[in-house]
């Protein structure tokens, strides 16, 4: 991790003091807990005093998954990818109908919160009938960097950084529930 940090390809050369010991990563002198577990009931987020979570891995993108967290300590924890079941909230969209009873929200996708903000205000204003839209999106870590064998189809597995993939998106679907007139 001290590497990764240190040199990094996009933000380049980190130019203060880090180091990792005692299974923290210290920058700058401020200590950092690190965890390396597969089961996120397993982090002791209580112990570390971390209340507000944010499950970005993918994997855990239902109310049941990604409460696993809580049995750890955590008081909430925030989804950073669309859920099937999860109450979904985009800031300037529908913050309003948030309750804090909630333990477990999405913030929808990366798509989403481009899209659906724009999409309020226009319908809002005028009204949306109907809508097309397109992403570009850039490198994922599902991506392949060389070309090879795709679990989901056959052009996710040509390489990334010299093609143009065409994926789908859950985003559409996302909009309609963070807006429910424009569901469907």
């Amino acid at each position: 991790m001290v590497y990764m940090f240190k040199y990094d390809s996009v933000h380049g050369r980190f130019k203060g003091a880090i180091e990792a010991k005692d299974n923290k990563l210290y920058i700058e002198g401020k200590p950092i807990a690190v965890f390396g577990e597969k089961d996120p009931a397993s982090i002791n987020w209580a112990g570390v005093g971390a209340e507000y979570i944010v499950e970005s891995t993918g994997v855990f993108t239902t109310v049941d998954k990604a409460s696993a967290h809580l049995k750890g300590g955590a008081k909430k924890v925030i989804i950073s990818a669309p859920s099937a079941d999860a109450p979904m909230f985009v800031c300037g969209v529908n913050l309003d109908a948030y309750d804090s009873k909630y333990q477990v929200i999405s913030n929808a996708s990366c798509t989403t919160n481009c899209l659906a903000p724009l999409a309020k205000v226009i319908n809002d204003n005028f009204g949306i009938v109907e809508g097309l839209m397109t992403t570009v999106h850039s490198t994922t870590a599902t991506q392949r960097t060389v070309d090879g064998p795709s679990m989901k189809d056959w052009r996710g597995g040509r390489a990334v950084a010299a093609n143009i993939i065409p994926s789908s998106t859950g985003a559409a679907k996302a909009v309609g529930k963070v807006i429910p007139s424009l569901n469907g």
